[in-house]
């Protein structure tokens, strides 16, 4: 594989070249068989190069349904195979499939959290001493990829200003940084140059502090699969997927904005706001319109996510153009 300077890297072109191969192939044999047949897909579904399914985990005791979470009669959550078979997790590999393949030797226990910064309570905790006290809810949630993908996924979590509070920011602090695991024993996509390691986001304040904003401990009501970020990321439901660190084991209260690891590797095409926004394409493509996994067609793309009403005031009196 082509291995590119991290200032040239599109994550649309991270493919390793047997699943490109492979996909295409794929692809043109569903075609041919759709001509000749006509209903082995039907109307409504495309099927997906297959991953590895993760295996069920231990239920999560005490789970609150959430006033916040979508409802069925908003949204179909996408299924547990979907969910943890087609994931962007570079860390395990750059296709889609290859974290479901290869995330099964991520070690989450122990794990611990460092915590740091502009804040009074400092330290390394476990996920345990960090989400003390706080009850687990259950959040449905669509979830939009930069690369005009979406699903909807049932996560457990809880909400990241309560952990914030715990965390005690001094007045300095206006941004929150999230560093996930590096680890080349354990992740084989780190042992290429195609992106700074460690994996890093960010959000301002305000934004970590919205109702909205959780981390996730879980999925469909069980313990977070390693291929979606175990034992524990960042879920911001009107930004898009990339903003979502995987693996947290650094959160870090800062005073300037920090830089993300895809608006460094690629500042042309990815910004450090990241809102869902019809409005505002990706220099490469439309992001007026997406595909909700397991759909054949697409869908409008709605601004912020389908949650403008819940969090459009952040962004009041700001260029959105601008401030991609």
């Amino acid at each position: 594989m082509l291995i590119k300077k991290p200032a040239d890297i599109r994550s649309s072109e991270i493919t390793d070249q047997k699943h490109y191969v492979n996909r295409r192939e794929f692809l043109r044999t569903t075609a041919g068989v759709v001509a000749a047949g006509g209903a082995v897909l039907g109307t409504s579904r495309v099927v997906w190069a297959a991953g590895q399914p993760a295996p069920h985990g231990a239920k999560l005791p005490n789970v609150q349904k959430s006033p916040l979470s979508l409802t069925p009669d908003q949204e179909k959550a996408n299924s547990w195979e979907q969910i943890t078979t087609y994931n962007n997790y570079y860390e395990f590999g750059t296709d889609k499939e290859s974290p479901s393949l290869t995330a099964g030797r991520l070690k989450t226990d122990p794990w611990s959290i460092s915590v740091e910064g502009e804040c009074v309570k400092k330290g390394k905790f476990t996920v345990e001493e960090l989400t003390q006290g706080i009850a687990l809810e259950e959040r449905i949630y669509r979830h939009r990829c930069v690369e005009a993908w979406s699903m909807v996924i049932p996560w457990v979590g809880v909400p990241l200003a309560s952990i914030i509070k715990k965390c005690e920011p001094t007045p300095k602090a206006k941004f929150v940084e999230f560093y996930t695991l590096y680890d080349p024993t354990q992740m084989p996509g780190v042992r290429q140059p195609i992106l700074r390691w460690p994996y890093m986001e960010g959000l301002r304040l305000d934004e970590a502090m919205h109702p909205l904003t959780i981390l996730a401990t879980g999925l469909y009501g069980e313990v977070l699969p390693k291929q979606d970020g175990a034992p524990i990321r960042l879920v911001v439901p009107w930004k898009y997927g990339f903003k979502g660190a995987k693996s947290i084991v650094r959160i870090r209260f800062t005073e300037r904005q920090p830089l993300n690891t895809w608006q460094e590797s690629a500042p042309q095409e990815y910004g450090f706001y990241s809102n869902v926004n019809p409005n505002v394409d990706h220099p490469r493509w439309s992001q007026a319109s997406e595909r909700r996994i397991g759909e054949f067609f697409k869908r409008k793309t709605l601004m912020f996510n389908g949650y403008a009403d819940q969090v459009q005031g952040l962004y009041a009196g700001m260029d959105l153009k601008r401030n991609y």
